[in-house]
C-alpha cells in the first residue's frame, strides 16, 4: 500500500512540475544551460509546495528577531494589530494570542482557560504545515470549559498521563493561533487580560510548571510576512532539517535535493544556483498572484454577477479538517492558493465569521492605489455582532505599511457620516474625499479588501441580502 501511495504522489509531483514548465529566456550570449533551467523550474515548484510551512515558520522567526521571543513564549497584543504589524490578512478588531512550540525534545502542555463571563477563546492548534490539529474555545474541543491540551512528538512511545486532551501531530512543530473574543459586552481590557491566562509548559515540568512568559507585540514592529527571495529557500531548508519527512512529501525531497536542500546536509548554493533559485521564487510568486487574481481559481463569486468572492475551499477537505490531501494526491496549488494570503484555517468551519474577498470594482478592474473607490454598506448588514472592511496590500497581503488606519467597522459608524437611509459609504483612496475623512481608509498602492461579517445571519447564507460592488468614483 505504501509503495503504491508513494508512486501516486511521485506521479502527482511530476505532473505538477510539468504544469508550470516554461522556457527560460536566454541571455544575449545564450548561455543558459539545461541544468540552470531545471533549477529554476524546481525552485518555483518548491516555493509553491512550501508556502504554508514557510508562512507559519516566519511567525516564529519574526518572534525571535523582532520581539526577542523563543519557543514556549506567548505573544499577545494589548490592542488589535495596526499597520506596523506585518501579518497575512490579519484583522484590526480583535487581538491575537500566538505561540510556537516544538516537541522534538519532549511533549508540551497548553492549558486553555475556561471561558469567562466577558471573554472566550476562538482558534486552533496547527502543525508545521498549518494542518489544524484541534480547535479550542466555545466551538472547539473544550466547548468553552477549558482543558489541558497535551501534544506528543511523532513516534512517541512514552507513558501518557491521564487528565489531558491528547494529540499526536505529524510534525514536531505545534503552532498556537488564538483570538480572545468579547462576550456579553466585554471590554478590550477584559479580553486582553483573559488572553494572558493561557499556560504553556513542558510535560516534564507539569508537577511544578514555570510561569508562562508573555510578550506584548502591540508597541513593536512585528513583521511575519514571507520574503520571496533567496531567504525563502533558507527557510525551506530549516524546515526540512527540523521536521520529519512525511510520506506525501518524499517525491518533493528528490526535487529539493537537486537544488541543494537535503536532510542532514548543509545548504550552500553557489552563485549560479542562487541566481536560479531567485528566478524560480519570483516565478512562483508571479504564478500565485495569477492564481489569486484569476476568477474561478482561488475564489468564486458570492452572488451571480457580483465582484465579491468567497474562497474555493473544498467541502470534502472541510469535513476532513483541511489536510489538503486526497486519496490520490497532495493538493499543492489549492493549498498554496489559500496560504499565500491567509493563515490558520480551523479544523471545523463554524458560523462565527464570514469573509468576502474584494479584488475588483464594479467594472471588473483590479483595485489600484491611485483611484478613489466607494463601498456602500447598508444599514441592515446581516452581522449579529458587527461588520468590518480592511484594506490589504496586493503585493504583500498584509496591511499597508505606515497608514494611520487600515480598516473601518460598524463599531465606528457613530463617528462616520451616514446616508439618509442609514447606510454608510466607505471610501478607499490615497487622500480622503472632502469632508469624509471619518469614512475613509487610505490606500496609495494596489490593494484588496476583506469584508468580514461577525455573527453572520440567515439573509447572507440564503442570499436574500447582497453587498453592492465597490464603485470607482469618476
Amino acid at each position: 500500500m505504501k509503495t503504491t501511495r508513494t508512486r501516486n504522489l511521485l506521479v502527482a509531483a511530476i505532473i505538477c512540475t510539468a504544469s508550470l514548465t516554461t522556457t527560460v529566456a536566454q541571455t544575449a550570449d545564450g548561455k543558459h544551460s539545461i541544468e540552470y533551467e531545471m533549477k529554476v523550474e524546481r525552485a518555483a515548484q518548491a516555493t509553491v509546495w512550501a508556502i504554508p510551512a514557510v508562512a507559519i515558520w516566519d511567525v516564529a522567526v519574526a518572534t525571535r528577531r523582532d520581539l526577542g521571543g523563543d519557543v514556549g513564549d506567548v505573544v499577545y497584543l494589548s490592542k488589535p494589530m495596526v499597520s506596523r504589524h506585518g501579518f497575512l490578512t490579519a484583522n484590526d478588531v480583535t487581538p491575537y494570542v500566538i505561540a510556537s512550540l516544538t516537541t522534538k525534545d519532549g511533549p508540551w502542555v497548553v492549558e486553555v482557560p475556561a471561558a469567562s463571563e466577558k471573554a472566550a477563546y476562538f482558534g486552533s492548534f496547527m502543525d508545521a504545515w498549518q494542518v489544524p490539529v484541534v480547535d479550542v474555545g466555545l466551538s472547539g474541543e473544550d466547548k468553552g470549559k477549558g482543558g489541558k491540551y497535551l501534544f506528543l512528538p511523532p513516534g512517541y512511545t512514552g507513558a501518557v498521563p491521564e487528565g489531558y486532551l491528547v494529540y499526536r501531530p505529524q510534525t514536531y512543530a505545534v503552532e498556537v493561533s488564538f483570538r480572545p473574543v468579547a462576550k456579553d459586552g466585554g471590554t478590550m481590557e477584559e479580553v486582553v487580560e483573559y488572553g494572558k491566562s493561557l499556560k504553556v509548559y513542558k510535560l516534564s515540568e507539569a508537577a511544578n510548571p514555570p510561569q508562562t512568559r508573555f510578550i506584548d507585540a502591540y508597541p513593536k514592529k512585528w513583521n511575519t510576512l514571507p520574503r520571496y527571495d533567496i531567504n525563502y529557500f533558507k527557510e525551506i531548508n530549516t524546515i526540512v532539517q527540523k521536521e520529519p519527512v512525511l510520506e506525501r512529501d518524499k517525491a518533493m525531497m528528490g526535487l529539493l535535493a537537486s537544488i541543494g536542500i537535503e536532510k542532514g546536509k548543509p545548504f550552500a548554493p553557489d552563485a549560479e544556483t542562487t541566481k536560479a533559485l531567485e528566478e524560480g521564487v519570483r516565478r512562483a510568486y508571479d504564478w500565485m498572484q495569477h492564481y489569486f487574481t484569476t476568477p474561478g481559481m482561488s475564489c468564486a463569486p458570492m452572488w451571480e454577477g457580483s465582484q465579491w468572492q468567497v474562497w474555493n475551499l473544498s467541502r470534502e477537505q472541510a469535513k476532513l479538517g483541511f489536510p489538503f490531501v486526497t486519496e490520490d494526491r497532495l493538493m499543492i496549488d489549492e493549498r498554496a492558493g489559500y496560504y499565500f494570503f491567509a493563515t490558520s484555517l480551523p479544523k471545523n468551519l463554524g458560523g462565527d465569521t464570514f469573509y468576502l474577498t474584494g479584488l475588483r470594482d464594479h467594472d471588473g478592474n483590479l483595485f489600484n492605489g491611485t483611484s478613489t473607490y466607494r463601498l456602500r454598506v447598508p444599514k441592515d448588514a446581516p452581522a449579529r455582532d458587527f461588520w468590518s472592511v480592511i484594506v490589504y496590500s496586493m503585493r504583500t497581503k498584509g496591511f499597508l505599511d505606515g497608514k494611520d488606519r487600515v480598516g473601518l467597522s460598524s463599531k465606528e459608524t457613530g463617528k462616520m457620516k451616514a446616508n439618509a437611509d442609514g447606510s454608510v459609504d466607505v471610501y478607499f483612496a490615497p487622500k480622503p474625499p472632502a469632508g469624509l475623512e471619518s469614512n475613509w481608509i487610505p490606500t496609495g498602492e494596489d490593494f484588496l479588501l476583506l469584508f468580514r461579517l461577525y455573527g453572520p445571519e440567515k439573509p447572507l447564507f440564503e442570499k436574500t441580502w447582497k453587498l453592492d460592488d465597490v464603485e470607482k468614483v469618476k
